[in-house]
């Protein structure tokens, strides 16, 4: 058996992300089989035991993860082309007044607030913003099995056996995609839920089988839903939920 990065192994077991694996190391916040290990690029067994000190278990609870009803217009990441990041509606004046959490907003909460996932600009619905590295890697993990559910508004003819390849049969990029569940909701609204994210995966997808997105709203994510969260504002996320 061959060691890895301690700080690799933590990512992979879901204590942290790698980076916050880093900044735990070199405070001395990591234990391997009892004993403080500070030393980055530290290599250990896959079967060692990892766990947090207290120091490390405080800092987690800390940190933050808001769920945004993103409008059309915003970039989920970095600003683009002029295009504002959804991170900037995040302020008080935004929160949900239905918001049922108790926690009292301050700066510190928007200190490296990132999207757990992309959302398209011309899309709009749940958008998951975190401090935490345990939920993006949750989220956006190659692997990760979270179902994202959206409703999306079509035009055009669909193709006769188009349903069941929107389902099963497609391929982007070169690469066949995950089995997906799509419905009819009514003549021109359909569900799609998917458990991956490739680029304007969902229109691209409907464009191979004649049909043109005219809206995409994503509603759930998980177990958690959008709700009835209103258009550009934002609440945190509670803690009976979990994705």
């Amino acid at each position: 058996m061959e060691k890895i990065r301690l700080s690799k192994l933590m990512s992979e077991l879901g204590i942290c992300s790698r980076r916050e694996a880093d900044s735990y190391i070199e405070k001395g916040w990591v234990l391997v089989d009892g004993e403080k290990v500070s030393e980055l690029g530290t290599k250990v067994f896959p079967t060692q035991k990892v766990t947090l000190n207290k120091s490390a278990q405080n800092e987690q609870q800390t940190r933050m993860t808001l769920l945004l009803n993103k409008p059309i217009g915003y970039v989920s990441g970095q600003a683009e082309d002029g295009h504002q990041p959804a991170v900037v509606l995040i302020k008080p004046d935004t929160r949900w007044a239905n918001d049922a959490t108790t926690h009292r907003f301050t700066a510190l909460h928007l200190r490296g607030l990132a999207p757990a996932g992309r959302l398209d600009i011309d899309s709009q619905g749940l958008l998951i913003l975190t401090q935490d590295g345990r939920v993006a890697k949750q989220l956006i993990g190659e692997d990760s099995p979270i179902e994202k559910e959206y409703l999306v508004r079509v035009t055009g003819k669909l193709v006769g056996n188009g349903l069941n390849m929107l389902n099963n049969g497609l391929s982007l990029d070169g690469q066949k995609l995950k089995p997906a569940k799509v419905s009819w909701l009514n003549d021109d609204q359909l569900r799609f839920i998917l458990k991956e994210g490739k680029k304007r995966q969902i229109r691209r997808m409907c464009e191979l089988v004649g049909l043109k997105v005219s809206g995409l709203k994503r509603v759930r994510i998980g177990k958690v839903k959008l709700g009835d969260l209103p258009v550009g504002q934002w609440r945190y996320l509670r803690e009976d939920e979990g994705f």
